[in-house]
């Protein structure tokens, strides 16, 4: 009896071929995947190390009340209750929201008008002139909050020394009733320039030849600006306004270094921020200046979305 055994061996020796083959390829596609991850994974490390531990742990420590006597305990949100309650938390809050009412626009009212006009092609010296307003944003906020102070200042300062020289009284820059329009002026001042850069790299983007048959149709620059480059700017100008929110609610820098010179005006409670810190510092209230920081960002999200949804409903209907 004959067997034919061959098709099976010539089976076994086509197939170890092919499975060889296929296990490069299989390596190939595991290091496609895995390679992504493993590249970011020194950054998802130090994330989790340096901001979202941090985060939890403020977040347990938010959860817990100081007693005098026994040390901590689970409150639970009882803190949380308390900062709502609390009548400086309330004050903080409405002169950051007067503070953002001021900057927020001007900021971007200024930025816009100097991007349009970098854009019309009428200023000679583009680069230099985007340069000398850019500088102040890279200003460390410190520094500017010196110098700003010194030009504010009551007795020393250039604005006194000019309404001295005018013989009129000097204005009190620093008071309770210019405090906030007077900071608000220094975050003009440092932000108007790179906010100005965005809107001009945005214009720069717009093809020209919507302006072109623009000008055929016999449009002027008010009628190009007003149908071409602002609605091709919305995206832009909201992305502005949003970080410049952002940024306003955020408020500690300016009024923590003028609190020296405005004294009695500038407190411990003047902003969230500068109360949250002052908590910490000189009280040493960890868990309730926890609790008063996450409602800070808590608000700050709720701000942000709802002027992302009113602009673009607005958007929308428009």
């Amino acid at each position: 009896m004959i067997t034919n055994s061959a098709p099976a061996g010539t089976a076994i020796a086509t197939a170890a071929p092919a499975t060889i083959r296929k296990a490069p390829k299989r390596r190939r596609r595991t290091s496609r995947l895995l390679t992504p991850y493993l590249l970011l994974a020194p950054f998802l490390a130090l994330f989790v190390a340096f901001m979202i531990a941090p985060l939890v742990y403020a977040f347990w420590l938010s959860l817990q009340v100081k007693q005098r006597v026994g040390g901590s305990r689970f409150g639970g949100f009882e803190n949380y209750a308390d900062v709502l309650a609390d009548p400086l938390f309330h004050e903080g809050l409405l002169r950051v929201g007067v503070y953002g009412l001021i900057q927020v626009p001007v900021t971007v009212g200024l930025a816009l008008f100097l991007a349009l006009a970098l854009d019309s092609g009428r200023v000679r010296g583009k680069t230099l002139f985007q340069l000398g307003f850019f500088i102040p944003f890279a200003i460390p906020g410190v520094v500017a909050a010196l110098l700003w102070g010194y030009l504010y200042g009551r007795e020393f300062g250039v604005f006194t020394q000019m309404a001295d020289a005018a013989s009129i009284p000097a204005p009190n820059l620093l008071g309770t009733d210019l405090v906030v329009p007077s900071i608000a002026n220094i975050a003009v001042w440092a932000g108007s320039g790179a906010t100005m850069i965005i809107l001009y790299s945005a214009l720069r983007s717009i093809p020209p030849e919507l302006y072109e048959a623009a000008r055929i149709d016999g449009a002027n620059d008010w009628s190009v600006i007003w149908h071409i480059k602002l609605p091709l700017l919305r995206s832009t100008l909201l992305f502005s306004a949003v970080l410049a929110i952002i940024v306003a609610l955020q408020l500690f820098t300016e009024p923590s270094i003028l609190a020296s010179q405005a004294r009695g005006v500038i407190k411990q409670s003047f902003t969230p921020n500068l109360y949250a810190y002052n908590l910490v510092g000189t009280n040493q209230q960890y868990n309730y200046a926890a609790a008063l920081s996450f409602i800070t960002a808590i608000t700050i999200v709720l701000v942000t979305a709802i002027v992302l949804v009113v602009s673009r409903r607005k958007g929308s209907n428009a």
